[in-house]
């Protein structure tokens, strides 16, 4: 053990924009720069086709080594069903027994919908916990990428909900108020499960909230790819998901005599210009854009891999006095100026109609475009009343008003 959150990318983008090709040359990089490195690879086929060499497939086989200093394993959703299913079987079986109930067999298990997400989130977990200076993680497309990396946050916020933590304290008045209240209370193993998977998520929340960990986008130039992103980007920042590159992957050269080739490159150029200016450093989102040349095949091996060498800066490691938790918004204090807390909220290229903005309790629900967040206030802002928002060069200022019967008075 590293004692230390790993230096971690995450790369996704539109299906067949070469995901897996990304993530492995990035791992291979960082590899060969002296890093320990693991590849970590969602689709259940493995990145063995494009490292050129096996990768084992077996349920629970662990990292492999491919080359020196470089490991990879992959998320395997169908072992993680049944070792979960079983666990849960074996913890109810005195109830199972109570009804007759016949238990099931590991070999007639098959992983049910949704299974692969929280395979991921414990791959990811256990990954973060390994001896890794570098983990790379081939992620799935885009849009489920992002439902992925939401979702420890949502899940820590149902278990609160459902089962706070302060009711365990009163756990030994359980069996008087069962008795007075004439319904059975929730057993001790259902709230020690609830602490235990908020402990798993809470990890992972930390790896991917980590200053250590980036979104590496990949996209091939075009025009459903432009689309593509400018959806993800809002998610993105709702998610407070920061980007180290946008990687236009299979740029083709521009000085083929070949008319139909310099077609195609010319409208990948139109399309780079374009990226530019939206996404680069120079704008609001600020993403450094790194191009990976089309090599006329398809990449296969070490070789071909080492070849995309825009791919090896993972950018400064985070030093041990950087803030373990960063928030990207901020509140600004106003009430000298016009009695206001205002809460800025950077969403760069979010258009106001896409926003949707409520005030429930403690809590404020924030939607933009498709993606949903709710994000609990400050407490500050929880004794103020919501009195307005505006969307001004790409951040989103949320106007608060202190409440007379809740600040605190001035003597």
């Amino acid at each position: 053990m590293t004692g230390k959150t790993p230096r971690t990318v995450l790369v996704t983008g539109p299906g067949g924009a070469g995901r897996t090709t990304v993530a492995a040359a990035t791992a291979l990089a960082a590899a060969r720069r002296g890093d320990r490195t693991l590849l970590l690879c969602a689709d259940p086929a493995g990145p063995g086709t494009v490292l050129g060499t096996a990768v084992p497939t077996a349920a629970g086989a662990g990292p492999a080594e491919v080359t020196p200093g470089l490991w990879v394993a992959r998320v395997d959703p169908a072992d993680y069903f049944r070792t979960e299913f079983l666990a849960l079987q074996e913890r109810a079986a005195a109830a199972l027994d109570m009804l007759g109930a016949r238990r099931l067999d590991g070999e007639e298990l098959t992983e049910l919908p949704g299974t692969e997400q929280f395979a991921l989130l414990q791959a990811l977990r256990r990954a973060a916990a390994g001896d890794w200076n570098v983990l790379v993680v081939d992620l799935p497309p885009l849009r489920d990428a992002l439902s992925v990396l939401a979702l420890p946050e949502r899940l820590r916020r149902l278990i609160g909900r459902l089962l706070p933590a302060e009711r365990q304290a009163a756990r030994a008045l359980r069996p008087m108020i069962a008795q007075l209240a004439g319904v059975p209370m929730p057993a001790d193993w259902l709230y020690g499960a609830a602490a235990r998977r908020d402990e798993e998520l809470a990890a992972v929340q930390a790896l991917i909230g980590s200053p250590g960990t980036t979104v590496r986008l990949v996209a091939e130039p075009g025009p459903a790819a432009a689309d593509a992103l400018r959806v993800a980007r809002d998610g993105l920042s709702l998610y407070g998901l920061r980007v180290d590159a946008l990687v236009p992957n299979k740029v083709l050269p521009t000085d083929s005599s070949d008319a139909w080739l310099a077609t195609l490159a010319a409208q990948q150029q139109k399309c780079l210009d374009g990226w530019s200016e939206e996404y680069g450093v120079g704008s609001g989102t600020g993403w450094p854009l790194r191009e990976v040349r089309h090599l006329g095949r398809d990449p296969r091996g070490l070789d071909d891999l080492a070849d995309l060498e825009a791919l090896a800066d993972l950018g400064p490691d985070p030093g041990p006095d950087t803030d373990p938790d960063p928030d990207p918004w901020w509140v600004e204090d106003r009430r000298e100026e016009d009695g206001l807390l205002v809460w800025s909220l950077p969403l760069p290229g979010a258009v106001k109609a896409d926003i949707g903005l409520v005030r429930r309790g403690d809590e404020l629900l924030l939607t933009v475009g498709p993606f949903h967040r709710i994000v609990p206030l400050a407490g500050a802002l929880r004794r103020c009343t919501v009195s307005g928002a505006a969307l001004t060069d790409g951040v989103l200022k949320v106007r608060f008003t202190p409440d007379p019967g809740l600040w605190p008075r001035t003597p």
